[in-house]
């Protein structure tokens, strides 16, 4: 081989290993960029924006996801339960939807075998990821969930699972719903990290930016809501009853509605719904336990005291447990005001005794 041949061929590997070393980085990258991440296993409730594609009304979105209750809708965007199913959003308006989630360490979260969407004439995978389900799943995502080997050919009557984008893992020690936020132009990391208690810090890392400058409108947000605090023990068939801000949510077979307002010092907030139960045939006593007259969500006030009746879980024998919360108004007592109080008395008292003595003196004078 002579030196011109030997030098191509060893600039020909010298680039070879550039691309395997580029390529290597470009995975890497991309893998590390990937929000929704699990670090635990287990199964959780999510929520996540649906910007409409076209004009449609609550029931049809219902359907569309698969979602079991409309009050689960009507919770998650604050809208009163007397919301007919008939009612019509507009396009391109934002509806958040509530869906289970599932995670397995190290993968990425999905929905729990939900929403299951059925081939209809003219569809492909592409038009039902980015037009029907407004890009909240790929269709590369959409085939490989449903071990689709050819993207262009599904059939008419074909059910295919729809992977949503979730996550269950707790947030720097605290458990949280994970939201999936549809970001709107013009918006800001700093900007939507106020909006929802939370950090930019934590919304980068969450979502793999290295910077505030790659967030990408339209993108899918992994956000933190943090969720008002309850007393529901851990044996209740709710537990953990994490309900964030802004939102509420029927639990107890649908007799308590629980909501949750960062201005009520982010504590939980529960009342008998007025609803019929989805189980039992009727509603079962609220009362708060050990008081006469307390009933869930009625708080009383003594002096500078205040007892609430809380929430505190439901169980299958038919029983809402309730306990009374106690919340004192009372002034806290000031101990550096009473110690100078006191030093300012002992020094009185001091001059007095002083003044007493000088007369006195000035008398045998």
């Amino acid at each position: 081989m002579d030196y011109r041949s030997s030098r191509a061929a060893a600039l020909l590997r010298g680039l070879s290993l550039v691309c395997s070393v580029g390529v290597l980085f470009v995975i890497f990258s991309s893998a590390a960029a990937e929000p929704f991440q699990c670090n635990s296993s287990g199964t959780c409730d999510a929520l996540v924006d649906y910007v409409l594609p076209n004009s449609t009304t609550l029931s049809r979105i219902q359907t569309l996801f698969n979602v079991k209750n409309l009050t689960s809708i009507l919770g998650a965007n604050n809208l009163p339960l007397s919301t007919p199913p008939q009612r019509t959003f507009p396009a391109n308006q934002t509806v958040k939807i509530p869906f289970p989630c599932i995670c397995t360490k190290g993968a990425t979260g999905k929905s729990n075998k939900l929403p299951i969407y059925t081939v209809v004439p003219n569809d492909g995978l592409y038009h039902i990821a980015a037009e029907v389900f407004s890009g909240l799943a790929t269709f590369q995502q959409i085939q490989a969930a449903n071990n689709i080997s050819n993207a262009n050919l599904i059939y008419v009557g074909q059910k295919l699972w729809i992977p949503l984008p979730c996550s269950c893992d707790q947030v720097d020690g605290q458990m949280v719903v994970h939201y999936g936020y549809a970001v709107p132009a013009r918006s800001s990391v700093d900007g939507i990290a106020q909006q929802y208690n939370t950090t930019a810090d934590v919304l980068l890392r969450l979502n793999g930016l290295a910077s505030p400058n790659d967030l990408k409108a339209g993108a899918i947000l992994d956000v933190p809501l943090k969720a008002c605090a309850s007393m529901v023990s851990n044996t209740s068939l709710d537990y953990p009853l994490l309900v964030p801000n802004g939102t509420y949510t029927l639990t107890a077979t649908n007799c308590v509605k629980c909501n949750c307002d960062a201005a009520n010092n982010w504590t939980l907030n529960c009342e008998p719904s007025q609803i019929k139960s989805s189980v039992w045939s009727s509603c079962p006593s609220m009362q708060c336990q050990g008081t006469d007259n307390l009933y869930l969500g009625n708080t009383t006030s003594s002096s500078c005291s205040r007892s609430t009746c809380a929430y505190a879980g439901y169980y299958n024998n038919r029983t809402i447990s309730t306990t009374t919360a106690l919340d004192s108004t009372c002034p806290a007592s000031d101990n550096n005001s009473s110690a100078m109080s006191m030093q300012g008395s002992w020094k009185r008292n001091l001059w007095l005794f002083v003044l007493v003595q000088v007369l006195v003196l000035c008398v045998w004078i």
